[in-house]
């Protein structure tokens, strides 16, 4: 049985940990002029609310779940946040802030701060609850916490190959202008974003020994709805289709999230 009293302690905790985490971000972007910064601060602000739970939950859930849910939701977010950072060193403002901001109706900072910053916060606090009612779940682990960290793996190979890849396609001179269309890629145009849906997917399937945790279903829904449907696929794939003369051949034989053989 959940103790409800402390699980809410810890839902308000979180929100102000999610919080702090995107307004010292805030702070740095705003300083630097470079709101990208808070592409580094998504992956962080899921790993302190982990962190957090686990110190809360010391008293109320079951030891394996609870370091087991923390250990895979800081290696996500802590390995996001280092790629992203690695990918995002010395490059200027993202196009998506830049548009954004120049629309913005008053102080381009405020505008910024409700829209990106507090935003974040609370997506990442939102989609971060099948991690938190996981750690207060006291009973023993059962099947569907192995098979919900397994769906993580499969995520986090998705996720990490599919960058590697990437990384190694832009790095060669010869692919200024060209579709990476090997390795994960040939298979489905975004094996990032489908690997993140594997990653929380697994993370809510370790919750759901309770039925509480199990009704946290839209927090995985709204990861995968964002990654597919608004800010992931559709941004990124406007963008190719304007800059990469080969992309509309390469949509048209390549899946657009679950990987597939090709069409050709």
């Amino acid at each position: 049985m959940i103790d409800w009293n402390a699980l809410g302690t810890n839902l308000a905790a979180t929100a102000a940990t999610a919080l702090a985490v995107l307004l010292i971000t805030f702070a740095i972007g705003t300083a630097r002029g470079r709101h990208r910064v808070v592409d580094t601060a998504w992956g962080l602000a899921f790993a302190a609310i982990a962190l957090t739970t686990l110190v809360l939950s010391h008293d109320h859930g079951d030891p394996v779940r609870r370091w087991l849910v923390t250990a895979l939701t800081v290696a996500w977010g802590l390995r996001l946040a280092v790629h992203l950072t690695a990918r995002n060193w010395g490059e200027p403002e993202d196009r998506r802030y830049a548009a954004m901001l120049d629309d913005a109706k008053g102080p381009r900072s405020l505008y910024a701060l409700r829209m990106v910053y507090l935003l974040q916060a609370a997506l990442a606090w939102f989609v971060s609850l099948p991690v938190q009612f996981a750690q207060y779940d006291p009973s023993p682990p059962g099947p569907l916490l192995w098979a919900g960290a397994a769906l993580w793996m499969v995520g986090m190979v998705f996720e990490t190959v599919g960058d590697a890849q990437l990384q190694a396609f832009r790095r060669n001179r010869a692919n200024s202008g060209r579709v990476l269309d090997t390795g994960l890629w040939r298979y489905t145009r975004h094996p990032n974003y489908f690997g993140d849906a594997c990653v929380w997917w697994g993370l809510y399937l370790t919750a759901c020994g309770t039925w509480a945790g199990a009704a946290t279903v839209l927090s995985a829904a709204v990861m995968t709805y964002f990654l597919a449907a608004k800010t992931g696929k559709p941004l990124m794939e406007s963008h190719l289709s304007a800059s990469r003369p080969g992309y509309a051949a390469y949509v048209r034989r390549t899946s657009g999230f679950f990987p597939l053989p090709p069409k050709d």
